[in-house]
């Protein structure tokens, strides 16, 4: 895993990490099908999103209201919490877009496989 990352403080994430975590979400929700997986930037390394995900998967802090509906908008069923105002923690979005970027990756990675086999698919024609 990435150790150059932050670490979070006592389960709470420096701005820094936050606004990490806040690129790889917007970078997942540009993810377009059939491309590879987005990277985002820090301190001049270059880290897939699933990596920001899964870093800060033990984070306690509350979603931010304006990045919510990044995660909510890919649930099957509608987002209902267990806090008094239904809050989102960052642990809880972290890790529905782990699962969401672990299916987008398994696609990408079987069109890729597919396209690749096709190729060897066809009848090879010698020019006689």
């Amino acid at each position: 895993m990435t150790n150059f990352l932050p670490a979070l403080h006592e389960g709470h994430a420096s701005i820094t990490l936050q606004n990490l975590f806040r690129d790889a979400l917007e970078a997942y929700d540009d993810w377009g099908a059939n491309m590879p997986e987005p990277i985002v930037a820090f301190e001049g390394k270059r880290i897939p999103i699933s990596e920001v995900f899964d870093w800060m998967k033990p984070c306690t802090d509350i979603m931010p209201a304006n990045l919510i509906g990044i995660v909510t908008d890919r649930l099957n069923k509608p987002w209902s919490g267990e806090g008094p105002l239904d809050a989102m923690t960052v642990s809880t979005a972290a890790r529905v877009m782990s699962v969401l970027t672990r299916r987008q990756l398994r696609s990408f990675g079987r069109g890729s496989i597919e396209i690749f086999a096709d190729r060897f698919n066809h009848p090879v024609h010698a020019n006689a």
